[in-house]
């Protein structure tokens, strides 16, 4: 089968993007749709994956460039990307990252009398309610990025896709609540392999020279004020007070970082806080790899009530124990694997009081081998994978032939 995948952000990389290419690739053709703000080359095959990136508009500033590109539910310039990526690649199936774009795929579906799977890897109109509740939003998001138009477009959308795909319960539930038959939505969640777990957790990491009571705490991640960051570092200057060799080591970059640094101050040193900046992915793994515990500080709002992060199970893949907030699907699957400890979101006291909990190597050691064999048992992409291809098998059933396909692509041309 030839699919089309849809992406709204520049390619490469993004995990769950490559982690369900590579996967359709072992038995699939895959055509990945992408933006293109870096003004790559508009098409490249690399590792068996077609990647087909909006024009580049050279004569355009990169600000217009920008604009032009950006992922808006009726953005002409998406519309007719898809399309053509479609038609040409002769598609029998749209399966589109996210719900920016969904509409748009649902319309190119229409033309071409393909199917579209929507992928939620989030919970888009949450998300987007959080940019306003934190003060962040522009006056053009009144538009494209407003809270109420989103969750009205969201309903829309996934009665109008075939086939939903969601990363965890919580987001199931949620739109269950919202009239999707359970039927249409399959569980594909963002987990690593066990085969890379292996590698990673084998892997010679040379480690820092470090004391013997030093105790490293890891946040892998984008720097924004929802993602809890605030919390900790007012958490590490109790931390000190109890364990003075402590640090928080940050890994990552993002719009808040700037603030996140200032909320740190002059005394980050003295307050074990550590501001590593972006790194290439394998290098954040060994970064982990060296590190004590692993931290998802995320507040408990309704977006990550309802969207499990990767870092979870990176840190758990790689034996480490954790410390979660108390948002729904983390603190679920880290009480149930009792592979860390979960604080009360926003309380910097009650995470320091974790922090200091796992001053204790051996409680470390136990919950880090039982987050280890959760991956292996249960949380691992060979799982997530299988029934990712069961949602495919279940869509395509009903999809048109090459031929029907090449037909419809004519009559629209």
């Amino acid at each position: 089968m030839i699919i089309c995948k849809v992406w709204d952000a520049d390619y490469p990389w993004d995990v769950r993007v490559e982690k369900v290419s590579r996967a359709l690739g072992q038995e699939h053709e895959v055509h990945l749709v992408s933006r293109n703000v870096k003004r790559q080359p508009t098409y490249e095959l690399r590792d068996g994956l077609h990647i087909h990136r909006l024009p580049t508009g050279r004569w355009l500033s990169d600000r217009l460039h920008a604009i032009l590109g950006f992922p808006a539910f009726f953005n002409p310039l998406w519309i007719h990307a898809i399309w053509r990526t479609a038609r040409r690649s002769g598609a029998q199936l749209l399966l589109v990252r996210d719900l920016p774009l969904a509409l748009s795929s649902v319309l190119v579906g229409r033309l071409l009398g393909i199917p579209v799977i929507l992928d939620m890897a989030e919970n888009y109109p949450a998300m987007i309610q959080d940019v306003w509740d934190s003060g962040r939003a522009r006056i053009g998001d009144r538009l494209v990025r407003n809270p109420r138009i989103v969750r009205l477009i969201e309903r829309l959308a996934i009665r109008l896709v075939d086939h939903v795909v969601v990363v965890v319960e919580e987001s199931r539930d949620r739109l269950a609540a919202l009239g999707l038959p359970l039927t249409k939505m399959s569980l594909v969640m963002n987990t690593p392999s066990v085969a890379r777990a292996d590698q990673h957790a084998s892997a010679d990491h040379l480690p820092e020279a470090r004391r013997p009571d030093e105790l490293v705490v890891a946040y892998l991640g984008l720097l924004e004020e929802p993602r809890g960051l605030g919390t900790a570092i007012q958490a590490m200057r109790e931390v000190r007070r109890q364990l003075p060799h402590a640090r928080l080591v940050i890994i990552g970059a993002g719009r808040d970082e700037a603030l996140l640094r200032a909320a740190a101050g002059p005394a980050a040193a003295a307050d074990g806080i550590e501001f590593k900046g972006w790194v290439e992915y394998q290098e954040a793994l060994a970064w982990l790899s060296r590190c004590d515990v692993g931290l998802v500080p995320h507040h408990a709002t309704e977006s990550w009530q309802t969207t499990i992060p990767n870092k979870l199970f990176d840190y758990m893949s790689l034996g480490k124990p954790v410390i979660v907030s108390s948002a729904r699907p983390t603190a679920r699957i880290v009480t149930e694997e009792q592979c860390g400890l979960v604080f009360q979101d926003r309380d910097p006291a009650s995470l320091a009081d974790a922090i200091v909990r796992m001053g204790d190597p051996a409680f470390r050691a136990a919950c880090g081998r039982r987050g280890r064999e959760a991956i292996v048992r249960r949380y691992n992409w060979e799982a997530d994978e299988h029934r990712l291809f069961g949602a495919i098998q279940q869509v395509s059933s009903g999809a048109a032939s090459p031929g029907q396909v090449k037909r419809a692509a004519e009559l629209v041309r």
